[in-house]
Parts: C-alpha cells; structure tokens; sequence
C-alpha cells in the first residue's frame, strides 16, 4: 500500500509538471498584489508586490540555496496561532500543531528527536535570537499578528545570521510605522473550542519618527482536556530616520502565556478517543507551560555610502518559566547581546562582486529551581543550579560574478560556545565545558536575463549541545554529548514567468554524532545521545500555477511538497533504519479563486504513508488525508472578513510523534506517544483597518 500511494503522489507531481505548457489559458493572470500570498523567492521580481515584501525578496535571492518569505498577506484571511500556520506553505519545513500553542517544528530534519521546544534551528525576531544563549528555545513567544514578513533560510542557508546549525534560521520582522500598511488595524477572530482573539495596532509616521504598536490577546479552552490557553502580547516598534536609508529604533516585546498540556497518547487513543488528556491527575497537578517575558532591542540600519550598509544592535531579554509537569520547574532566563553587520558592493578583479559579514555575541544565565509538583505548586526543593553559556559567531560570504550570469561564492563562519553548570546544592557535580568549529561554505548561483536561477552549495554545519542534552537526571554531571557535524550539498532552481513560479531543491547531509533523543517515559525528559553517522536528504519543491480566469474567478493553485529520506548510516545498533518523527511524503495543496474581493480557496494535506515512530522501525502511525476551506471577503477598502474551516472530513489522524528506542521493547507507559490531529472546527473573523 504504501509503495502503491508513493508511486500515486509522483505520478500527480509528474503529470501537473508535463502538461503544463500544453495548456490554453482562458485568460492571461493579471499579477496583482495578492502574489504576495506566496513564499517562492526568485531572480525576477514581482513589482507589485508590497515594498518591504520586494525587497526582501531581492536580498534573499542572491542565497546559492533554498530560501522563502511568507508574507503577512499570505495568512491575514486565516486563524494563525503559531509557526505550524504561518510557515505551512514553506516546503522541507515540519511544523505540526500538538495542542493550543503547543507544537512540533523542524526543519530538514533538525532536532528530529525533540518531543518539546526547539533544537536545530535558529528562531529570530527582527534578526535578534529567541533561542537562549545555549541554543535552545521556544517559539510561543513570536506573534504572527505582529508580523510584516517571516524569512526562513533552509538549512545551512542561514549563514546570514551566523548561524550554523542543521536547519536553518526563521526570523519574524515586525512591521514599522513606515511599512505597516495601515494606520489603524482592529482584528477580532473566534470559533471551535472556546476560542476568542482580538489584535489592535497603530502605525504612523511623524515627521523623522515612525511608531508601530500592538497588542493581542487569545483565549481557548481547546480541543482536547487540559488545552486550556491564555495569551497577552505587546509589541512596539519605535525608529527615527537620519535621512535617506539611515535609521535606528527600539523594539519591544512582552509575553504573558499560559498553556495547559495535555501529553501525548497511544494509538488507539490517538485514533478513537482525542480529546482525552494522557492522565487523569494532569488538571490536578497543572500540567502547563507558563511564561512571563519580555526583550528589548535597540538596532540601527545606516547606509555608510553608495556601497556599503551596516545593520548593528544590542539586545536584551528576560524570561520567566513556570512549568508544572512530573516536577515543578521554576526557570528565571536572562539574555543579552550584541551583533552587527555590514554589507557591501563594488568590484573584484574588474568584475561585479558583493559581501556580508558580521559578528554575533550571546550570553545567558539561567537560575535553575526543581521542586516537587504538589497538585501545581512547588513542593519540596529537589534541584537549584545556575546555567551559564556564552557564544561568538564571526561570518562572511562574498559573491563575484565571473559572468553577467553567473556567480561564485564562497564564505564560512567560526563559532565558539561555553557552558558553565553550577549546581548550588552539590558543588561536587559542578561541570563547564566549551566547543569551537569552523564552518565554511562554497556555492554557484546561475540567473538569466529572465531571473531564473540555477544554484549550487557545499556548507558546513555544526551544532553544540544544550543544556537538556548536557544535564540529564539521574547523572551527576555532564553527559558525554559532544556536537553534531554536519557536510550538506544543495542545487536548485527557481524562477517566475507570467503563469509559474517555481522553487526546487534537493539536498543530502552526511552527519557525524547526531544528536538524537528518545523518551524515557513520559514523566522524564528525553534522553540524548550522539549516533555515528546518519544522512538526511530530501527534495524540496513548491509550484503557483496562475491558471488564468475560470468563469470570471482569477484561480491559482499552489502546491508544496517535501520528500525526506532520514536514516541511519550503518549503525551498530539499528543498521539503516529510517529515522523517526517526520513523514517520508509530505504534500500541501490550495485551489484559490478570487473575483470582486471574494477569495475561496479549498486546500488538502496529505502523508500518504506510514510514519516510523522509532528507531528499531517495529511500529508506524498512520498517513492521513486532511481537508480544508478558506472563504474570504473585502467588503470595503477598510474592512474584510474571513471563514476559516479545518479537516471537514472529522478525519482521525496523528500529526506528530515522539521517538523511542523500540517501541515493542519499552513500557506500555513509554507508549503514548501519538499527538492527535484536531478534529472539525470552523474560525470566523473581521479586520477593520484605516488609514
């Protein structure tokens, strides 16, 4: 069945591809605005498209890699709560909702074992990290509503911001009183499960200062027991501009989030009985995540001369985590840094040629507190620890055109990272610890007069262990985790006529110690290990189709699809076996007509095949098929509304996992395991704008 379902996908991805050019347009497609609703970058760009959204774009596509923007417009017509709807339409990206605001993100594989928060990619707001200082994270503290473009750089793409881990970086900008569009923006939203959300914003622009600010709140019961959530977010943006291209501002956010957990189940439950929480005693003991935040930045972005441009800031930010599960963790986060960079233009050898490069320092402590969970109060005091890391990111790349159209790339980063572990109730187990790496990159980047472009890389990337790696109970001091190490090449193409865009990619990763996790039980935090050698290699690809005028509706169809092959690379405990979590096929389709300010786009997800849940291979969760409907309306320049309906089919299925060693070999209690899908719901709402 399953080879029957794969060889089904290929053959419709094939047959869209060949009959495209045989057929006859109805009319020609118009290219409007609304192209901002894709998330392809290409060498042409779409003048039409909104000017921050532009020119980002423009600045992506000199990547030698697979890079995205998801504009703001892309999901304003539909309930996005966190990085499983904002970044959906962004192929070789898994980000699977579990519950609430609660959810499974990776990107080419990273952080694959992680059953919760982020490992392996580098999150960003406005290019200042929300991951701590030793590389872990959260991204329930991003607001998508606050939000002009989202840039995501797959993979080793991400050597902008100095990052060199596996999957990537992902980095939210917010708007600005110059760009956000509007001067006013009231967004009230609600529907399934209890939900209510309302968003206010203000943009203006006075004289040199410019001022965005907003506010949102959300609360829901949720779908499934003990999903209860409430959420408070403020966002200010505040800049003065010193003339043409020379600005600096402050910026702020602050989080007070509240979410109960549900917890995984097993498949039966999973697949007969969804709603219900993984134990009975979970609303009694408070089983939550709670976080009181706040992060503040002050950046500049000045134009030195024709040639060159600087882009520089200091932030700093504070985290309060209070999270009652099988123990009470009471974590007090402080971070602080500083980066900068500068890009520059001129030439080389008599021929066009362009550079970045820049610096990243990030520090953190964070005051560890354990107690027992006495029904969601601390108890008894178990743990008190203090957890220092600091880290330095030095990069660069250049470009020099050997050609009108082609370019030669090369750069690389060095990284330098500490760990300090204090633990205040046995100095004994006191333990640091520092890792260094070099990073290079090499890369060809292709483009005609079109604005097709053919690209190529061979990078890098290296990843150091965390403290959840590094300080696992019942050890008394560092784990041996050393980081993952990682060779990954890339060639592509991308491009935009007047009815295609296109983007593809295929990639494998050759990795040394990677650094994978598995559930001890459900109550225990996942235990890491480094394997030998594993690869992670995939195709990536994502077509708009502008179809042209069906019956005086515009229509577009957009599809993404991600192929991953992850596995073992002669393991001497699990040989070749395909590694967990994330589904070999993933295919992502939307049909949208638009006419007269309607806009009716039905869309499907679709894992045609069984995803392993270990790393033995001895048990799956099931594929699934999920559909959906998008009806939206611009009633006035000033006002839209939109229905927001999800798996219409009252489907049962798993949407993500958590790995185990093997699965017939752990106990019944290590087995639940399986995250349920949402079952039917329907979100309906209205955003007034002025100005």
């Amino acid at each position: 069945m399953k080879t029957l379902k794969t060889k089904a996908l290929v053959a419709i991805l094939l047959a869209t591809a060949s009959v495209l050019p045989l057929i006859p347009f109805v009319a020609h497609a118009e290219e409007t605005a609304t192209e901002s609703d894709t998330v392809i970058v290409t060498g042409r760009i779409n003048p039409d498209d909104p000017a921050p959204v532009r020119q980002t774009r423009a600045r992506l596509s000199r990547t030698p890699g697979s890079v995205a923007v998801v504009a703001r417009e892309s999901y304003d017509n539909s309930y996005a709560l966190g990085l499983f709807d904002t970044l959906k339409s962004v192929s070789g990206v898994f980000a699977q909702k579990k519950f609430g605001e609660d959810g499974r993100f990776s990107i080419r594989g990273s952080g694959i074992g992680n059953s919760a928060h982020n490992r392996g990619s580098w999150l960003a707001i406005d290019g200042v990290p929300v991951n701590q200082a030793d590389g872990s994270g959260d991204f329930q503290e991003m607001d998508p509503l606050s939000v002009r473009y989202v840039e995501v750089y797959k993979g080793a793409n991400a050597l902008r911001f100095g990052g060199a881990q596996l999957g990537g970086a992902v980095n939210y900008v917010t708007p600005t009183g110059l760009n956000a569009g509007y001067r006013s923006l009231v967004r009230v939203e609600g529907g399934s499960f209890g939900t209510l959300r309302g968003h206010v914003a203000y943009a203006d622009v006075l004289g040199d200062y410019d001022l965005y600010v907003a506010a949102t709140a959300t609360k829901a019961d949720g779908w499934r027991d003990n999903s209860q959530q409430e959420a408070k977010r403020l966002t200010v943006n505040a800049g003065r501009t010193f003339g043409e291209d020379r600005s600096i501002r402050l910026i702020l956010q602050a989080n007070d989030l509240d979410q109960r957990i549900a917890g995984g189940l097993t498949l039966d439950q999973a697949l007969n009985s969804p709603t219900a929480t993984t134990a009975a005693n979970y609303p009694d003991l408070k089983y939550g995540r709670n976080v009181v935040s706040i992060r503040s930045t002050v950046q500049t972005d000045w134009k030195l001369n024709d040639n060159w441009r600087l882009n520089a800031g200091v932030y700093a930010a504070w985290k309060n985590l209070i999270h009652p599960i099988s123990v009470y963790i009471d974590y007090n986060y402080q971070n602080y840094g500083a980066f900068a960079r500068f890009d520059g233009q001129g030439s080389l050898f008599s021929r066009r040629a362009d550079v970045f490069a820049g610096v990243n320092y990030r520090a953190g402590l964070t005051d560890v507190q354990n107690y027992v969970n006495a029904n969601g109060s601390p108890g008894a005091q178990t743990g008190l620890a203090a957890q220092n890391a600091s880290s330095w990111d030095v990069f660069g790349e250049g470009r020099l055109f050997v050609s009108d159209e082609l370019a030669l790339i090369a750069g690389g980063s060095y990284g330098w990272t500490e760990r300090n572990y204090t633990n205040r109730l046995n100095a004994a187990n006191n333990a640091d610890k520092s890792f260094d790496w070099f990073a290079p990159r090499f890369g060809v980047l292709w483009q005609n007069e079109q604005g097709y472009q053919v690209f190529a890389n061979l990078t890098r990337s290296v990843e150091a262990p965390t403290y959840g790696a590094l300080v696992q109970s019942p050890l008394p001091q560092f784990t041996p985790v050393d980081f993952q190490d990682a060779t990954t090449f890339e060639v592509g193409t991308r491009g935009r006529s007047a009815h295609l865009i296109w983007d593809l990619a295929v990639y494998r990763a050759q990795i040394d110690g990677e650094m994978l996790n598995f559930i001890v039980s459900p109550d225990i935090p996942a235990a890491s290990f480094n394997a030998e050698h594993t690869v992670h290699q995939g195709l990536e690809a994502a077509l708009d189709w502008k179809m042209g005028a069906v019956s005086g509706w515009e229509t577009t169809l957009r599809q993404t699809y991600t192929w991953s092959d992850f596995h073992f690379d002669g393991d001497k405990t699990y040989g070749d076996a395909t590694l967990p979590v994330i589904p070999e096929h993933y295919y992502r389709a939307e049909l949208a007509f638009n006419r007269d300010g309607w806009k009716v786009a039905p869309s499907v997800e679709w894992v045609p095949s069984e995803v392993w849940v270990d790393y033995a291979n001895t048990k799956q969760a099931p594929g699934y098929t999920v559909w959906n409907l998008s009806l939206s309306k611009k009633v006035s320049k000033s006002v839209d509304v939109f229905i927001d309906a999800r798996n219409l089919a009252d489907t049962r299925y798993v949407s993500s996992v958590n790995a185990v060693t093997d699965f017939t070999k752990v106990a019944a209690s290590s087995q639940r395991v399986f995250w349920p899908g949402e079952g039917p719901a329907v979100f309906v709402g209205i955003r007034l704008t002025g100005g």
